[in-house]
């Protein structure tokens, strides 16, 4: 080979390299594509602006791009979510509060309802405790004041009484009176106290059985010359219960 046709060559290559490194020094870098991932087409509105680089973005940095906002709008709504839950939950607190609040008025009013049918009942207790003491006192007093005749003293008595019908009427008061009067100071004590004498007991109890015609008159023959006594038998005869 000739020596001019070696210098042509080495010119050639050498100004072959020169454009080559150039071209890449002015070429910006393009990005490896990823296995199974597809390259977005550029999208026709896509200028840049005078003077500024254009650049190129793949999948992922849409990707990238887009989850940013996409991230916020999820957090948001989830933000949004909380504070209904907790608006929620704050007013079924407060319902129920109400709720309990309206039970327990209603229950103090029951309980107080309760206390004073209580105190009522406390107090018709003690009035009731009260009657039947003085119903019991009074019936002791009736049982007390009551002049029992048994069947062996009522057939001694009737004989007694049919004796002193066939008397005198004033013979047979004098006689009664006499009964009547109070044989020592114990006795006169216990009259005025409003407690008989067995004696007393004794007239009234043959003045129970003489006849009523012989019994008027001599309770008026009484009553003439000792009216006090005369009441006194009078009263006595209804207190007399014959036993059986």
């Amino acid at each position: 080979m000739s020596k001019k046709f070696i210098i042509i060559t080495a010119a050639a290559g050498l100004v072959s390299f020169a454009g080559a490194f150039v071209f890449a020094w002015l070429t910006p870098p393009s990005r490896v594509n990823l296995p199974d991932e597809p390259e977005l087409p550029a999208l026709a509105d896509d200028k840049s602006e005078p003077g500024l680089p254009q650049t190129r973005t793949g999948a992922m940095g849409t990707v990238a791009a887009a989850s940013g906002p996409m991230t916020k709008a999820m957090t948001e709504q989830q933000l949004k979510n909380l504070v209904l839950d907790v608006r929620e939950k704050m007013q079924e607190y407060n319902n129920r509060l109400q709720a309990l609040g309206v039970r327990e008025r209603r229950l103090q009013l029951t309980q107080d309802e309760l206390k004073k049918d209580i105190e009522g009942l406390n107090t018709l207790r003690i009035e009731l405790a009260s009657i039947i003491a003085n119903l019991k006192s009074e019936r002791d007093k009736l049982l007390k004041s009551r002049l029992e005749i048994d069947q062996t003293e009522k057939t001694n008595l009737v004989s007694i009484a049919a004796t002193y019908d066939k008397m005198d009427v004033t013979g047979a008061s004098k006689i009664l009176a006499n009964l009547c009067a109070a044989q020592d100071t114990s006795e006169v004590q216990a009259i005025k106290a409003g407690n008989v004498s067995s004696s007393f007991d004794d007239a009234v109890k043959i003045l129970h059985y003489m006849t009523e015609r012989t019994k008027a008159k001599l309770l008026a023959e009484l009553a003439a010359s000792e009216p006090a006594l005369a009441a006194a038998l009078c009263q006595r005869l209804k207190q007399i219960v014959e036993g059986t």
